[in-house]
């Protein structure tokens, strides 16, 4: 199984909510800042330099299927890119249907925490495509669009997908997301800690200096939103930055 990321890379986010791009403060709904149309922002994205997009289902996530289809397969049908796709992701199904259209990795949060089995049974089929998402709020997991608490440690969580077969782990600290406070390199680190695979880190970046703090913490890579949809600095300083 090759790593999907060979070198530490900054993944800007294309959250979809009612079919345009959105950031939330802190996974509210009703908090969210619009930023127009998916696939011109991929698009920004991949001309300044992403090596992989970051897209996400929020209807989907909060409502428990996929809304936001069209959107996405539009970048899926123009993006020369790795893509990795969440939200309202529930069955090994929805799972292998996105990557036979070309996704190269579906993110798994709630189904992952409801049916873990569902990791092993889509990671036969498609090795390594499988990427738990672990969304924590006060230090616990939490699902369903961020709404319910599970009591599970993040770290610990992070090592059960592996034996399970995950190929990568995406943590989000939900305290500290949307709201360009900076981030919590503690956890990040421990989840790091805790296993061999890839761990991506989302939530928090307000500058440059976060995406260090966070590849220096372990992380593979880092997802960023809000932070690049204000300008706070541009996509191609930060992997500039980072690859130093």
């Amino acid at each position: 199984m090759s790593d999907p990321f060979p070198t530490f890379e900054v993944i800007p986010a294309v959250d979809v909510q009612d079919g345009e791009v959105v950031q939330l403060v802190a996974g509210e709904r009703g908090t969210e800042k619009r930023y127009g149309e998916p696939r011109a922002a991929a698009d920004q994205w991949v001309d300044q330099g992403a090596e992989t997009l970051h897209l996400v289902d929020l209807d989907g996530a909060f409502e428990g299927e996929r809304v936001n289809s069209a959107a996405f397969e539009a970048i899926i049908d123009t993006a020369d890119v790795d893509l990795q796709l969440g939200g309202g992701i529930r069955t090994a199904d929805d799972a292998v249907e996105l990557l036979d259209l070309g996704v190269d990795r579906v993110i798994l949060g709630t189904a992952a925490v409801e049916t873990p089995e569902i990791v092993g049974e889509i990671s036969e089929q498609y090795p390594g495509t499988v990427m738990v998402s672990l969304d924590a709020k006060d230090g616990e997991v939490v699902v369903s669009g961020w709404t319910e608490s599970t009591g599970l440690d993040p770290a610990e969580a992070a090592g059960r997908y592996e034996e399970l077969g995950a190929g990568a782990i995406l943590f989000t600290n939900v305290d500290v997301e949307g709201q360009l406070e900076g981030v919590n390199t503690e956890l990040v680190g421990r989840v790091c800690e805790a296993v061999d695979i890839p761990v991506v880190a989302s939530g928090g970046v307000a500058s440059v200096d976060d995406v260090l703090e966070l590849r220096d913490a372990g992380a593979a890579a880092v997802v960023v939103g809000t932070a690049l949809y204000e300008g706070a600095f541009t996509l191609a300083a930060a992997i500039e930055v980072a690859s130093t």
